[in-house]
Formats: structure tokens, sequence, C-alpha cells
């Protein structure tokens, strides 16, 4: 069975973020049950939290910002969010997550 947080989709991958607003900084801080949990330095107010989620991601996987997309969760810490593009190795490896196999 593969738990891997991220899973390849059709011109991309999709993964699951718990993402902590209001943090000191915006920075990848590992795996949480399954999820890639990010920190934030925006406050989880009007989208901002999202949107520096899209750039951080961006900025972080070498894509624009327009093939990030959060697909569900606007408004939780839990969000599904698709980048295009890329794949999950790539993704995983861009964020320096080490997966147990």
């Amino acid at each position: 069975m593969n738990n891997r947080p991220a899973q390849d989709v059709d011109g991309g991958v999709v993964f699951t973020a718990k993402v902590v607003p209001g943090s000191s900084r915006t920075v990848v801080s590992g795996l949480l049950d399954g999820m890639v949990k990010v920190k934030i330095a925006a406050p989880p107010e009007k989208g901002k939290a999202n949107q520096c989620l899209i750039e951080f991601l961006a900025k972080k996987l070498g894509v624009k910002k327009n093939a990030i997309s959060i697909i569900s969760g606007q408004t939780n810490p839990v969000k599904q969010v698709r980048v295009l593009g890329i794949s999950a190795d790539t993704l995983m490896e861009k964020l320096d997550l080490k997966q147990n196999d």
C-alpha cells in the first residue's frame, strides 16, 4: 500500500498539506500523519495564508503560481493542493521530504 503524501495525477501531482498560519517564517517542517506540514508566516485571514502558501510552493518547486491550486480546504488547515507540471517524486525531492518505504 502506498501512503505517500503525494499522488501523481494527470499532468501533475496532488498532495495533502497541513498548514499552520501565523508562524515566524514560511517553511516546510516535514511530514505529519501522511501530510506535508507547512508553517506559513501570513495570518489566516482573507485568504492571505493560502496566497502565501501558493507563492512559497511556486518558488520552492520552480513552477508558476498559476500551476498551483488549492482544490479543497480553502478555509481549513488541511488542504488538498494540486501542482501541474511536476511528479510526486520531484515534489518530495524539492521539499526535502524523505519517504520511508
